[in-house]
């Protein structure tokens, strides 16, 4: 409802454990690896819609046959381009050798992408980044096929600057500050001086350079280099890759910040960042689809074998919170029960906000990601309704006519599709007025179902901005003449940047912020603003691990009930006739839908890495200084 989040990229990764020839035999095509990858990036279009990208490998060629083949794409359907441009290549090549169709080995020689080792990503761009360069997978090419690297990830690194120092130690010279460069350059110099121990120890045995390039692949021990290459790093991700002799990996971050699961029977190994995307794309069951533990690496050699590795000391398990409220799908068995149990537990907030007066209140979501949630608040609704209509019953002892016991056991509650987006509408007006009045229009509303004074309660994922709500939303819905306007979150008030992927890393656009400035400017406390400046600014030289979240400070003065009360004055203005009321999910709530998934930063600053709060009072310093650039 409020401005939507940019989601968390998604990865996936298969390695075929088969011949080519036994897919062909078994499902009628050589191309089964990419028709599954297609459908595994596909059903993870949810986590990135700016940006796509597919590579693959193929095992044992001969020298002289490219066996590495990539593509990415950022049109406005980056999935479909990036296939689209796949099928065309595999139909020219069909056309050139018709001879071709049936014989799998020379599909493979002739074919790009036709391989057993796969990866796809897709992505959203941050901060305004969204050039082809930005786009994974990246590559680092090399004439040694166990030096070439292929990485993609779902990450960021709070530490930037000490991975590229870090990098500028080691004497390299870093064509970029990005995260991915960093990292994928800090994989491939362990990966490269893993590469030369091994010809070294070989070359002393005895062989020769050509016959040291089979064994080097064959022994080449990628925990070890994993290890090594994550000792400095800080943030949240699920990062892969793929060497160019056909090992592959996935690794995880030590908290479980970023979800990571993975599948295997005797045909595949499967790795992705949603549970559902393994379940559709290969018909495999809930418990056999099994999450990638915190600081581990599922890690694929060339031959197939598979093994887990722990790589990181894991820390306190701090899996992200918002996957399960909002970026992942909701057709996960478990995500699906967690989202309606965060609908149970605001139901009692909601009968207070509208005087538990259920007769005259009408529910609603807004939008369609909420509908989950919905669901769970009015399975709660109902308990509540029965346990009026039983109350009513037993009240009448008996003396209640058949007349009035229909009339109390007819009381439902009353549930519409107010909302309904116009996709097609786009706001193609840049000057302010015009694009408001635009705007305000993107929703249709359903006319009719609302009577006056009635309450209307509307549920939403979350509230982290609150532009949309305010310039739409909240406009759009007073036009039904309600006596109330209940906005209710089943996130909590989000209040401090993430660090670790989600886009709202500036604190001034996030609307918990603006509503602490302003009940500081109301009881004549805004000093504070300067005095926590001054406070974080005193930190800028300390080490990541002294360094303290003073942004907490602005509040600690404010219950979570004035907050939101402050938020809702700041959403409505003198336009908007009905009352409004804005609730928002408690941190204790959250954390009994989603026991699993504690990690709640955002929510509370309580970050799960010590470079988490570097970048809050990062964040805060370039809010009070003006500032517009990147806290991490």
């Amino acid at each position: 409802m409020s401005d939507k989040l940019k989601h968390e990229c998604g990865i996936a990764l298969i390695r075929l454990l088969k011949p080519l020839e036994f897919y062909k035999e078994k499902y009628g095509t050589a191309f089964y690896g990419i028709n599954k990858m297609y459908l595994m990036m596909e059903k993870q279009h949810n986590r990135g819609q700016d940006g796509a990208g597919f590579a693959s490998i193929k095992l044992d060629v001969d020298p002289g046959q490219r066996y590495i083949s990539r593509v990415r794409s950022n049109a406005a359907q980056p999935i479909q381009d990036i296939f689209a441009q796949v099928n065309e290549r595999i139909n020219e090549e069909l056309a050139a050798n018709p001879d071709i169709k049936d014989d799998v080995a020379a599909q493979k020689k002739e074919i790009p992408y036709v391989g057993e080792v796969m990866m796809g990503h897709v992505r959203y761009g941050t901060f305004g980044k969204n050039s082809i360069e930005s786009v994974h997978p990246f590559l680092r090419q090399n004439n040694w096929m166990h030096r070439n690297l292929i990485m993609a990830g779902n990450f960021n690194m709070t530490n930037v600057n000490t991975l590229f120092n870090k990098l500028v130690e080691l004497g390299q010279h870093p064509k970029d500050m990005a995260d991915t460069v960093t990292v994928m350059e800090k994989v491939g110099h362990f990966q490269d001086r893993e590469v030369s121990k091994l010809y070294k120890k070989l070359k002393d045995k005895g062989f020769t350079k050509q016959e040291s390039s089979p064994e080097i692949a064959a022994r080449l021990n990628v925990a070890k280099i994993l290890k090594k290459s994550a000792r400095d790093w800080d943030g949240g991700y699920a990062m892969a890759g793929l060497m160019g002799h056909g090992d592959a990996f996935l690794l995880r971050d030590p908290a479980g910040i970023r979800p990571a699961y993975y599948y295997q029977d005797d045909e595949v190994v499967v790795v992705a960042s949603e549970r559902p995307v393994i379940q559709t794309a290969f018909n495999a069951p809930f418990e056999q689809v099994k999450e990638l533990d915190p600081g581990k690496a599922i890690i694929i050699k060339k031959n197939g074998a598979v093994t887990l590795e722990q790589i990181m000391e894991p820390l306190e398990r701090k899996a992200c919170s918002f996957e399960r409220i909002y970026f992942s799908r909701g057709s996960d068995a478990e995500i699906y029960q967690e989202r309606k149990m965060l609908g149970k537990l605001l139901f009692p907030k909601i009968m207070e906000s509208v005087d538990a007066d259920i007769d005259n209140t009408v529910f609603s979501y807004i939008p369609n990601t909420a509908e989950t949630c919905f669901y769970g608040m009015i399975e709660e609704g109902h308990v509540f309704l029965n346990r009026q209509k039983r109350d009513a019953i037993i009240a009448g002892d008996g003396k209640l006519t058949a007349e009035q016991v229909e009339d109390t056991l007819s009381r439902k509650l009353r549930t519409e599709k107010i909302a309904i987006k116009d996709a097609k509408l786009r706001t193609f007006i840049t000057e302010d007025s015009s694009r408001d009045d635009l705007v305000a229009h993107v929703y249709d509303v359903t006319y009719g179902v609302v009577k006056k004074n009635d309450n209307l309660v509307i549920i939403d994922d979350s509230i982290v901005r609150g532009t949309t709500l305010k310039k739409s939303i909240l406009k759009m819905m007073d036009r039904l003449s309600p006596k109330r306007i209940v906005i209710v979150s089943s996130a909590p008030q989000i209040r401090y940047p993430d660090c670790y992927g989600i886009d709202m890393a500036r604190l001034e656009g996030l609307i918990a912020f603006q509503a602490a400035l302003a009940l500081h400017k109301d009881r004549g406390t805004y000093a504070i603003v300067e005095e926590i400046y001054k406070k974080c600014a005193l930190q800028t030289d300390l080490p990541d691990s002294k360094v303290v979240n003073h942004v907490k400070e602005l509040y600690d003065p404010f219950t979570d009930d004035e907050i939101s009360d402050k938020i809702a004055q700041l959403l409505s203005d003198e336009t908007i006739n009905a009352e409004v009321k804005i609730i928002y999910q408690t941190v204790d709530n959250l954390h009994k839908a989603c026991p699993k998934n504690l990690g709640d930063w955002y929510f509370t600053g309580d970050y799960p890495t010590v470079g988490g709060n570097r970048v809050v009072n990062r964040a805060y310093i370039n809010f009070f200084e003006g500032k517009l650039g990147r806290a991490y």
